[in-house]
């Protein structure tokens, strides 16, 4: 068969493709660039991802306030439908293309306790609704998360405004609280995760007097801030994996399966005096007008 025989067959075959397609496209009452318009959208449309986290142990507070002009918080079970909650959807929210949750936060007057800055941050319930029940280091505790920074505002200087992440808070037993002669519970935080600037930053609290024992570990005066720790790996706004390690004593912070972090002194030892919970979400740092932060949350485990 030579060659002019084959063009022919071939633009003969072409053309009786198409008028059958654009047959059938008008029998269906569809011209046929609607008919190839619905069919490259259906090639575009993309899969619809829920992310791996389980919010049945977890309450939110959102930077919003209540009508008592708190912080206004939602605790299990009815976080578990927090998606079509109005009061939700602006802090809180589903992307169903990337698989996450996004934290939204910005300066507001939704302040918590001892703070100027507002969050929209999730704290640990170990039995849900209940602030109670908690864990010691003894106990031991594991947290893991998959994050990325989605957005964030800069400052005055051209540098993005940080954020923390994670946090493990320290708690007051009621018995600790009565003795000291608090009216809270608060206690303060032995970590602290940041985004700063592109790089995940920990902050953790030692003992301005090692020496101390007893009740006067109780204190927040008795601890201070140690001058911080920042991993070699930039992560800029792209996807990473944090872990979080507890044991009597000890806390190892874990970026991308890569880098460690280890923490194992007397400091470790003596904040076994406290109960503890797990936080994670968007902790905004900054009060700078028209500031905001965007983190998402594919990803959120633990284990006790």
């Amino acid at each position: 068969m030579n060659y002019h025989l084959i063009l022919v067959l071939t633009i003969f075959l072409n053309t009786l493709n198409y008028n059958n397609a654009t047959f059938q496209a008008l029998e269906s009452g569809v011209s046929l660039l609607e008919a190839q318009t619905q069919k490259k959208s259906k090639k575009k449309r993309k899969k619809v991802k829920l992310p791996k986290i389980d919010l049945s142990h977890w309450k939110v507070t959102l930077p919003v306030t209540n009508d008592k002009g708190k912080p206004y918080e939602i605790e299990p079970p009815e976080i578990l439908n927090f998606a079509s909650m109005e009061v939700a959807k602006p802090y809180m929210y589903i992307d169903s293309l990337k698989g996450a949750i996004v934290f939204h936060a910005m300066p507001t007057d939704s302040k918590t306790m001892n703070t100027k800055y507002t969050r929209s941050e999730l704290r640990e319930q170990m039995e849900p609704g209940n602030n109670n029940v908690n864990w010691t280091f003894a106990d031991g505790a594991y947290m893991r998360g998959k994050i990325a920074m989605e957005a964030s505002s800069r400052d005055a200087s051209g540098k993005y405004h940080r954020t923390i992440i994670m946090q493990i808070h320290g708690r007051l037993t009621n018995e600790q609280r009565d003795l000291i002669g608090k009216k809270s519970n608060d206690a303060p935080p032995i970590l602290k995760i940041y985004w700063d600037k592109g790089k995940v930053r920990v902050k953790t609290k030692v003992l301005k007097n090692p020496n101390l024992t007893g009740k006067a570990l109780l204190y927040k005066q008795a601890w201070g801030d140690d001058e911080g720790f920042s991993f070699e790996q930039e992560v800029g706004f792209k996807k990473f994996t944090l872990e979080v390690i507890v044991s009597e004593g000890k806390m190892v912070i874990v970026l991308n399966k890569n880098e460690y972090k280890v923490y194992e002194s007397i400091h470790m030892d003596k904040w076994g005096v406290f109960e503890n919970y797990f936080k994670a979400g968007n902790y905004f740092q900054s009060r700078d007008e028209g500031s905001f932060s965007k983190v998402r949350f594919y990803e959120l485990e633990v284990k006790h």
